[in-house]
């Protein structure tokens, strides 16, 4: 058995999403140390909301690394197994690269909050929008973006799965490239309740700031590879691993392909460490042939773990 751990992103969160692990002594003392960097509960507006709070876009990103990094300490203390290789669904990225001590822990939280903050600032006062588009192949929603943006921005930004893929931009032209597609066959075309048009040309500015923020951010070698977004390499360089990192905010998430690659290379087992399943459901249906689990449920990770 290969395993592989995969970290998932904004979007995963949820009101009460910790609470079937709040025994756990790694749990809470993550978000005691998230606490104190944030200088507010969040272990509270995680476990009782509201969820207005929870889903502004500079406490969800601290909110959904603290979780993961909880699970992961809670799966490293009780003797998990460790990955042969990690990636992580945009924010998620952040995650991944904490658990592979890349970035300490009390750096990473005012790090995502920081990144937030950057994308909010880069479309603030621009109608945009992001949108699911189902039951289409990927060729196909590009030239629908492209017949779309009409000199405004559209683009194909995540590639979740097979059939599955969310685009951003300009509302206007999202809107006219979810008529498109459907016009193509797409199943559906799901507008998603979000502030922030995600991994789009929109926050080039976003990303270069956060380049610029990274350079005094102090990073080490991964204790094991890492796959970025931004081009699918693992990197052990500080300077690579930033340089990508800066990159990803505006630039597509490769999911499908990213996952395929771990099927291709041997990985046997994926294991989603954090709150929800989404990643799960994906990664079933890109790695037929591997095992796909998520922590998030304190049953299977009592029962991985032998408890």
């Amino acid at each position: 058995m290969t395993l592989a751990f995969v970290f998932p992103g904004q979007g995963s969160q949820s009101v009460g999403m910790m609470n079937t692990f709040a025994d756990l002594p790694e749990v809470r003392q993550t978000f005691e140390e998230a606490n104190a960097a944030l200088g507010f509960d969040l272990w509270k507006m995680v476990s009782e909301g509201p969820d207005t709070d929870l889903n502004q876009t500079v406490n969800t990103q601290p909110a959904v690394l603290a979780a993961g990094i909880a699970l992961w300490r809670a799966w490293q203390a009780r003797g998990g197994a460790q990955p042969v290789v990690a990636a992580g669904h945009s924010l998620g990225e952040v995650v991944a690269l904490t658990a592979s001590g890349v970035i300490d822990f009390a750096t990473a939280v005012p790090l995502v909050r920081t990144r937030a903050t950057l994308m909010q600032d880069a479309v603030a006062g621009q109608a945009t929008a992001m949108m699911a588009v189902l039951g289409l192949d990927d060729e196909a929603v590009v030239a629908a973006c492209a017949e779309a943006a009409q000199r405004q921005v559209c683009e194909a930004v995540n590639f979740n799965g097979p059939g599955q893929v969310v685009i951003a931009g300009h509302a206007e032209a999202v809107a006219r490239a979810g008529d498109i597609a459907k016009a193509k066959g797409a199943k559906r075309a799901l507008p998603l309740p979000v502030s922030v048009p995600s991994h789009c040309s929109l926050l080039k500015g976003a990303g270069e700031a956060f380049g610029q923020h990274l350079q005094g951010v102090a990073m080490a070698t991964p204790r094991f590879p890492v796959v970025q977004n931004a081009d699918r390499a693992a990197h052990s360089d500080a300077a690579l691993i930033k340089d990508a990192l800066a990159r990803q905010l505006y630039s597509p998430v490769p999911w499908t392909a990213t996952v395929a690659d771990m099927a291709a290379q041997g990985v046997t087992r994926i294991i989603e460490c954090g709150p929800g399943k989404v990643l799960t459901g994906l990664n079933k249906r890109i790695a037929a042939g591997a095992e796909c689990l998520a922590l998030s449920d304190r049953a299977t990770f009592d029962q991985l773990l032998g408890g």
